[in-house]
């Protein structure tokens, strides 16, 4: 064995003697060296006759002569040994063609596409020196810049552009290194960007190990949502704070799938043209974290987060809250993500209700084409931005899971026209909601129609007060304008505060107090988002 603290790559080589050893060429992944020995015995050189074959097959990395007698090349048989293990020809080049394998291509593809971080197709001299930095922590010296640029140029007519990189240099550059025999550095790029010896992106690159004990939600922390801001920032080339189809598809061009499907426009806040704006990408992120943060994760590595963001992982990125069960005993929260699970039966006007949200009324929302059980979008309590998720539950009233129940705040929908709609949401009340702690709102849907005696042991109102409820709320998305978001405002306070005092809520300076620091922090948070996009 040689010790890992004599060779230059740090890892253990152990040598073995077989008396039979038996070659399958194919399928063949383990890298070959044919080694002439006892070259101290020959005049002449074998190599004339053993390149031909090296060059017939291109799992053999390279052929060595030496000699045991007298120890030459048997350190540089084992470097080479070595080097065709961590460093292997055959996944990055294809000596046939002279050319660089399609997966190669692809990997290096995305690692350009993620250091141009202004994306305008070139990687300029401070995109070179972070990704030199990141990769071999090093910078290059302004000499060493203009040398590489200048063997780019000499050899491509379109590798430089504008005193930068294009992606066709930076393919050429890595070629030129796999030709020279200088594998070792486009790995060390490859491996920086997480993939592994197939050159697909490691398991543990894209889902670093993340705890999340029970009652806790998971949300993106501060520097992931500047790293999310500047990827949109990069994205929008218009500047006209949405992302088009065109602009979306390039953002995820370093994904191997498109990850958001035609729902998300339904999911998230959209301008006139259907394209999500900047406030709808943050809140799909936002809603992707606290349903699945793994994929979260994955769509982070993809995109190079911890790379870009000079974090250990895209772990790094995620905030796990507290327990809630501490939330209420401090009587206080950290958290800036609530979900409302909206119930109610068929027809009663849910997916109005969550399209409302969103800015749309009943004339826009009518459409049932790629429909969202989800919407997320931005509140603002006291001050304080915060997202509320609204999901709005399938009305079987027999099959509610355990994630159907579990939520910030319960949100009860009836059609203030149809005399049989409150009895469901009573029912549903009784049964999961009437001992829980958590708060729950009635909502009076379609409170533009005429409103009609439900068929129910006592009213809607009564009912409220005997349960020790807020009184039902009016709401309807048959508007001219954008529906009223005072609602959602209402809901949010109740999800911070669910041990506010029914007396507390019925009070209206309480939703007074609310409401007014929401609509003044509201033209504030948009006054200050204009300023910040000025000099974008």
């Amino acid at each position: 064995t040689i010790p890992a603290d004599v060779t230059p790559e740090r890892v253990p080589t152990h040598i073995v003697d077989y008396s039979v050893l038996c070659l399958c060429f194919f399928p063949s992944r383990v890298p070959l060296i044919l080694v002439g020995n006892k070259s101290d015995l020959v005049e002449h050189s074998s190599m004339e006759t053993i390149l031909p074959i090296m060059n017939q097959y291109s799992e053999i990395e390279t052929c060595v002569e030496c000699s045991a007698k007298n120890l030459k090349n048997i350190s540089e048989l084992f470097y080479y040994a070595q080097k065709a293990v961590l460093h292997p020809t055959g996944p990055l080049y294809c000596p046939e063609k002279k050319a660089m394998k399609s997966l190669c291509v692809k990997a290096l593809t995305r690692i350009f596409k993620v250091s141009d971080l202004d994306n305008d197709g070139i990687l300029n001299d401070n995109e070179l020196n972070f990704f030199q930095r990141t990769c071999f922590n090093t910078p290059l010296e302004p000499q060493a810049l203009e040398d590489v640029k200048n063997v780019v140029r000499k050899n491509l007519t379109d590798g430089v552009c504008d005193n930068g990189l294009s992606l066709k240099g930076f393919l050429f550059l890595h070629t030129l290194f796999i030709q020279r025999g200088r594998h070792e550095t486009t790995w060390t790029v490859l491996r920086r960007f997480g993939y592994d010896d197939d050159l697909e992106l490691n398991q543990d690159y894209l889902f670093p190990p993340l705890k999340i004990p029970p009652d806790c939600t998971t949300e993106l922390n501060h520097n992931a949502y500047l790293f999310l801001q500047s990827v949109f920032d990069k994205h929008d080339k218009d500047r006209d704070c949405a992302l088009s189809p065109e602009e979306l598809a390039d953002l995820f061009d370093v994904f191997p799938y498109m990850p958001w499907g035609p729902d998300v426009n339904n999911t998230v806040c959209t301008n006139e043209q259907g394209w999500i704006t900047y406030q709808g990408y943050l809140s799909q992120w936002t809603l992707t974290t606290y349903l699945d943060v793994q994929r979260c994760l994955e769509y982070l590595g993809y995109l190079g987060y911890s790379i870009i963001a000079e974090q250990e992982s895209h772990a790094a990125g995620i905030t796990v809250t507290r327990a809630k069960k501490i939330d209420l005993q401090k009587k206080q929260t950290q958290r800036s993500v609530f979900r409302c699970n909206v119930f109610g039966d068929i027809g009663s006007g849910k997916s109005g209700f969550l399209q409302a949200f969103l800015g749309s009324n009943l004339m826009v929302n009518g459409n049932d084409e790629h429909k969202s059980y989800y919407a997320i979008s931005t509140t603002y309590v006291y001050g304080q931005e915060k997202y509320l998720l609204l999901h709005e539950v399938f009305p079987d009233f027999d099959y509610l899971s355990d994630a159907d129940l579990a939520c910030d705040i319960v949100c009860l929908v009836y059609d203030v026209s149809n005399p049989y709609s409150f009895e469901y949401c009573a029912k549903v009340f009784k049964q999961y909601f009437m001992d829980s702690k958590t708060p729950c709102m009635m909502i009076a849907a379609k409170s533009d129609l005429p409103e009609v005696k439900q068929m129910y042991g006592c009213s809607p109102l009564e009912f409220c007060r005997k349960h020790k409820m807020p009184p039902p709320q009016s709401f309807t998305c048959n508007t001219a304008a954008a529906p009223s978001r005072d609602i959602y405002t209402k809901l949010t306070t109740m999800a911070m505060y669910p041990h506010v005092s029914q007396a507390d809520l019925k009070s209206s300076t309480f939703w007074l107090r609310a409401s007014v620091g929401a609509t003044v922090f509201a033209v504030l948070g948009f006054a200050m988002y204009r300023v910040l996009l000025k000099p974008r």
